[in-house]
């Protein structure tokens, strides 16, 4: 894993410092399809950070997927979501190593291998 890709629905810029690089999809042209997010996430080994049900969908269809963090709460004022985040992102980093989805709640993480 070398890092995580945040899909369009997120935030570019982030109020912490996670251990490894996140890219935002915005680096890879303007509005990149689903397909070329998931496949450039497979080539650059990065775990795919969304609120899209799209990519948890597509790893059941896929023989070796990128990993997908989903994040399943609506929307938020920008600095509750960056605080949440941040509060979070230390078991979300822990979980991916070993587990294929991470889907995130505001009360509750679930981790699928």
């Amino acid at each position: 894993m070398n890092g995580f890709l945040f899909d369009e629905n997120l935030p570019a810029k982030i109020r912490f410092t996670p251990s490894l690089p996140i890219i935002h999809v915005s680096a890879l042209g303007e509005s990149p399809s689903d397909t070329q997010i998931w496949q450039y996430a497979k080539d650059k080994k990065l775990v795919i950070v969304t609120k899209d049900a799209d990519f948890s969908d597509r790893l059941m269809v896929d023989l070796f997927p990128p990993k997908v963090v989903h994040l399943r709460f609506g929307n938020m004022p920008k600095l509750v979501f960056h605080s949440f985040l941040a509060d979070i992102w230390p078991q979300i980093e822990t979980l991916v190593i070993d587990h294929k989805l991470i889907n995130v709640y505001l009360d509750q993480i679930e981790a699928f291998r």
